[in-house]
């Protein structure tokens, strides 16, 4: 089987799929030299003009720049740098209209020429033959150069692949109508070219070098052989006249015979493609350290009087080329960038020159196609025929419109290169690529919706785990601090004793404000949904039951007096009959009879205080239930119902300190009592105990009954007039 070489020879080439034969139309411009034009009075430079993320500025406005001076920087592998194509002043840094279909705003640099076009410090490089692969890769990013074929993919990236390269191919087809702007560089620039090539070459080391030409150009043709005669490594390849020739995949396999299929880099198959102007620019960077700053335009169509390639700079106004090139000054006018297969209408000739621009056309009104309306598919298959990418053209206009993307996806849509041979062949005038452009760009965008509702969701998700893990962390500390709470007081030492008394009353208020919420929002309703007459029998009831209660109060405390006072009596007499010998231990240390005597005394003490503190309550309770309807009585009752609660209260007081002063006594007594035995008389006690005749056991049992009885009789009246 003869190889790829041996065909390229013989001039014997592969044949892809479809394609057309379009008027060429390249007579208006391909016999005219390259012009230079002079500076326009302002340029707009888009921050972005390539394949990826716009680079970060690096001026503002007020400020003075140099020419070739970088307005951005690379911050990332897919940026590239825009440079300034003359000096002057940054003038304004805003949205401004772009080269795009849709005719949508991007961030640009406004920059004021100042008319001496004074350059930056340049590094000229005649031996780039000494440089390193890695220098010649960052010379090239640093220049700003991305794909000049239409494309715009950052040429370090592609350069720079690990995958070992057998073709490199330059690309020097220009199969649109029209366009003749490789033709003129390839003619005017030969050497210049041959120079980039060579880098690429010392950066890849490709097998081989292919440039492939269509044979509609033979000045270009004899300088291109005339140049690389020398260099066996590269072979010009002059292909017949075909559209689209020049679309990566037509001439790799044209020239190669290989196909490249969906989703896969030309790099995976040993093939790199770059195109002929970007070769220039390689060789402008790395040698006379020149940015990418300028391009060569086309500026064609019936409608200029002189149409010509030109040197434009980037970001000059669309409108500044036209009135170079004779442009009429008419009502009605159609703008085009790019070819007329594969070029958009602009919306407006204050668009800017970026670096993919190759062509802006302006036709006549011959040269625009009738107004014929786009009528319904007849499926007659001639687009399916002329597709190159081997697409079905009918079926993704059909799901285009309907907006079915996945089965868009499923029909490879993104392989289409939207070269426009569908629709020149429809013969229901249907404009197929608007379609695919529209539905790619609205796929891309939903991606980019899904992709930022992808991260939304993977932060959403990662919040949530982190306060769980908080959480737990929290719930985890919390335990531990409550286990050691829990062994320090348990370990009966003074401080666990205090922090145990602390913990409970922390508790203790917190029930006793959950309580006091509690019955002042019963109160408000209660106080809400009552009526004048309710409420005057809810006071009656507790006046009442205030009486009772004191009463009753009364008659309890009289009861434990008179047990407590008979308790005493017979006490005392029993110590009187049965006084001993032994007097004087018995004045030292107190004998049961007084124990029990004290005890009973306590007992009724305590009993007295607590019906007396109940009554009080049963006043306070009263009084409050009265005071909550002061505002349904006279104001008579107010003064009365004021004049009983302040005596009540004062009761109260009066009562509490009472209690509080008999238990200090009590205290004071028992803690004496106490202190009083010393560890040598406790034989002495045992013995007096067992000379000492015994109480009257029925007499000392009935002063403890009275005193229960008294004290159950006050706990109970007080829990009935909390409940009431």
């Amino acid at each position: 089987m003869e190889s790829v070489i041996e065909r390229i020879e013989r001039g014997q080439f592969w044949q892809f799929h479809g394609g057309i034969h379009p008027p060429e139309m390249k007579f208006l411009t391909n016999d005219k030299p390259i012009r230079s034009l002079p500076l326009p009075e302002k340029l707009v430079i888009p921050v972005q003009q390539h394949i990826g993320e716009p680079g970060d500025l690096l001026v503002a406005v007020g400020d003075h720049v140099l020419k070739g001076q970088p307005l951005t920087k690379a911050t990332a592998p897919l940026v590239v740098p825009v440079h300034a194509p003359t000096s002057g002043k940054i003038t304004a840094i805003d949205l401004h209209i772009i080269a795009h279909p849709s005719g949508l705003r991007e961030l640009c640099i406004t920059l004021e020429p100042d008319g001496e076009d004074k350059w930056r410090e340049r590094q000229i490089t005649p031996n780039y033959h000494a440089l390193s692969k890695s220098a010649l890769i960052e010379k090239i990013a640093d220049a700003g150069i991305s794909g000049m074929g239409g494309a715009g993919f950052p040429t370090h990236v592609k350069v720079n692949t690990q995958a070992q390269i057998n073709y490199l191919i330059i690309n020097a087809a220009e199969c649109e109508p029209y366009i003749t702007a490789d033709d003129l560089l390839i003619r005017e620039h030969a050497c210049s070219i041959l120079d980039g090539i060579n880098i690429l070459d010392k950066i890849l080391e490709p097998a081989f070098i292919l440039i492939g030409i269509e044979d509609n150009k033979p000045e270009a043709i004899e300088a291109l052989r005339h140049q690389t005669q020398d260099n066996d490594k590269i072979k010009v390849c002059v292909l017949p006249t075909k559209y689209p020739t020049g679309g990566e995949k037509q001439l790799i396999k044209a020239l190669t015979g290989k196909e490249v299929a969906s989703g896969v880099l030309p790099s995976s198959l040993g093939i790199v493609m770059q195109n002929i102007a970007t070769c220039f620019s390689i060789a402008e960077a790395v040698i006379s350290d020149t940015p990418l700053i300028k391009r060569v335009v086309t500026v064609s169509g019936q409608a200029l009087s002189k149409p010509q390639n030109v040197w434009a700079l980037l970001g000059t106004p669309v409108a500044n080329l036209l009135k170079q090139c004779g442009y009429p000054e008419q009502s009605k006018k159609h703008f085009i960038m790019g070819g007329p297969m594969m070029g958009f209408s602009l919306a407006s000739d204050k668009i800017p020159i970026v670096k993919t621009t190759n062509c802006i056309l302006a036709p006549s009104e011959k040269e625009i196609p009738d107004d014929n309306q786009e009528v319904e598919c007849i499926r007659c298959g001639q687009c399916a025929e002329a597709c190159p990418a081997q697409l079905l053209p009918q079926e993704l206009q059909w799901y285009a419109k309907a907006q079915d993307y996945d089965q868009l996806n499923k029909l490879n849509l993104f392989d289409c290169i939207e070269c426009g041979a569908c629709a020149y062949v429809c013969p229901s005038h249907i404009p197929l690529v608007h379609y695919y452009r529209v539905a790619k760009a609205e796929i891309r965008e939903q991606k980019l919706l899904d992709i930022k509702a992808e991260k939304a969701k993977q932060r959403f998700e990662a919040r949530k785990a982190r306060l769980e893990r908080e959480k737990a962390a929290r719930e985890e500390k919390h335990k531990k601090a409550a286990e050691a709470r829990k062994a320090r007081m348990n370990a009966g030492t003074k401080e666990a004793k205090e922090e145990k008394s602390a913990v409970a009353a922390a508790l203790a208020r917190v029930q006793a404000k959950k309580a006091q919420k509690s019955a002042t929002n019963d109160a408000n309703t209660s106080s809400e949904n009552s009526s004048p007459v309710a409420a005057a029998v809810a006071r009656a009831k507790a006046k009442k039951a205030a009486q009772k209660a004191s009463e009753k109060t009364t008659s309890d405390d009289k009861k434990a007096r008179v047990a407590a006072a008979v308790a005493r009596a017979k006490a005392k007499k029993e110590q009187t009959a049965e006084s001993t010998p032994q007097e004087s231990n018995t004045t030292t240390l107190p004998s049961d009879n007084a124990q029990d005597e004290k005890k009973a005394r306590i007992a009724a003490a305590v009993a007295k205080a607590k019906a007396k503190k109940a009554s009080v309550l049963s006043d306070n309770e009263s009084s409050t239930e009265q005071s909550q309807y002061t505002q349904l009585s006279t104001e008579s009752s107010q003064e009365v119902d004021t004049k009983v609660a302040k005596e009540n209260d004062k009761k109260a007081r009066v009562a509490a300190a009472v209690a509080k002063a008999k238990a200090k006594k009590e205290k004071t007594t028992n803690n004496e009592f106490e202190t009083s035995i010393e560890e040598n008389d406790v034989q002495n006690i045992q013995e007096e105990k067992q000379s000492t005749p015994s109480v009257d056991k029925d007499d000392e049992k009935k002063a403890r009954i009275a005193a229960a009885v008294a004290k159950a009789k006050a706990k109970k009246q007080q829990k009935n007039n909390q409940q009431g």
